[in-house]
């Protein structure tokens, strides 16, 4: 686990944290293991691991490789959650070119749902008593918003992303055509494709029963040019059920496990650099098919469901409309020709 940066502002005064308590009555496991999906539980265990580093680091204490796992999250007191909050507020990334930037708002929200979540697993346990427990989740939240990441896939660059899967004579490229297909015609999430199986697939329908965040099962549709593309992935392997996306090996051959959500990054990575495209991730997909559905008057209702939002606000994000009218309005403001500026010869 890389070793979190060190704020750039001196911490507050850390509280003693006493050595942690039995193995068996420990809350970072069980709050761990009550999270519905992998991904949830990778993304939860690092920000705990992260948090207390940080805090064992503030105390002068050397944090270990995995703190998360001994640390006496049950001893958690108000002071500490507060000076908790004051570390993540200091804490820092590499940003592109090498500069480092502050953590973003919804990053720092989620290491203090993380640890709300270990305080009311170390209360329902009884490590903890009510006032004890309420009083150190009640941390504040951190304000303030990003617009989303990523770019949108334009049409000629998706078309050339199916020319390099059909240079590709493998079965490999025919299953990373029909992979990219339901990318660009779903917006599925990358777990979401990485879980697809055979029998969720009703060809003439063209529907896909996905199961989303939350355990939450929604119906989507393909495009009919996707749905030639699938259909011949689905007849290189007439398997009728299994999982829809499956690792090929380099022989040719077709595995029967499903790809994980890195390989489905994998691929996605590997065809846009044989199309000679910029940088782009399974993600980008997703926002183009929510902002090609809104600029072809969708209405945004139907566009949520499409793609599983729990709010329509967070579907609204991705709208590109309004910032093509901000864009228009700043186009009508008088300008110089800048053929008129040029200097004299």
């Amino acid at each position: 686990m890389p070793t979190p940066a060190q704020p750039s502002v001196p911490p507050p005064a850390m509280p003693a944290v006493p050595a942690a308590p039995p193995a068996a009555r420990h809350p970072f496991p069980v709050y761990i293991a009550s999270l519905e999906s992998p991904r949830s539980r990778r993304a939860m265990s690092a920000c705990l691991h992260r948090l207390a580093a940080l805090l064992h680091t503030a105390a002068g204490r050397d944090p270990g490789p995995s703190p998360a796992e001994t640390f006496p999250w049950a001893l958690l007191r108000a002071e500490h959650t507060a000076a908790a909050r004051t570390l993540i507020a200091a804490q820092t990334l590499a940003g592109p070119g090498g500069e480092e930037r502050p953590w973003s708002p919804s990053y720092r929200n989620l290491h203090l749902s993380a640890l709300r979540g270990v305080l009311q697993a170390a209360w329902r346990l009884g490590e903890m008593t009510t006032d004890d427990y309420h009083r150190a989740k009640a941390v504040r939240n951190f304000r303030g918003t990003r617009l989303p990441a990523g770019r949108s896939v334009h049409a000629a660059e998706f078309t050339a992303l199916l020319r390099a899967c059909a240079a590709d004579r493998s079965p490999a490229g025919v299953r990373d055509a029909a992979l990219l297909a339901v990318l660009y015609t779903t917006g599925a999430r990358r777990s979401e494709i990485a879980g697809l199986r055979r029998e969720d697939y009703d060809p003439g329908e063209r529907s896909l029963r996905i199961i989303g965040k939350g355990d939450k099962e929604r119906v989507e549709y393909v495009h009919e040019g996707a749905a030639a593309l699938l259909g011949a992935w689905l007849a290189a392997d007439e398997r009728a059920s299994g999982p829809m996306f499956t690792p090929v090996h380099r022989t040719g051959a077709i595995q029967r496990r499903p790809m994980t959500d890195a390989a489905v990054r994998n691929a996605v990575v590997k065809r846009r650099k044989e199309a000679g495209l910029p940088p782009l991730t399974p993600h980008d997909f997703r926002r183009t098919f929510i902002g090609d559905l809104l600029d072809q008057g969708v209405d945004l209702a139907t566009v949520q469901q499409l793609v599983g939002h729990a709010s329509p606000a967070t579907t609204a994000r991705y709208d590109r409309r309004p910032g093509r009218r901000r864009r228009g309005a700043v186009d009508r403001l008088p300008f110089p020709d800048p053929r008129d500026v040029r200097p004299a010869p």
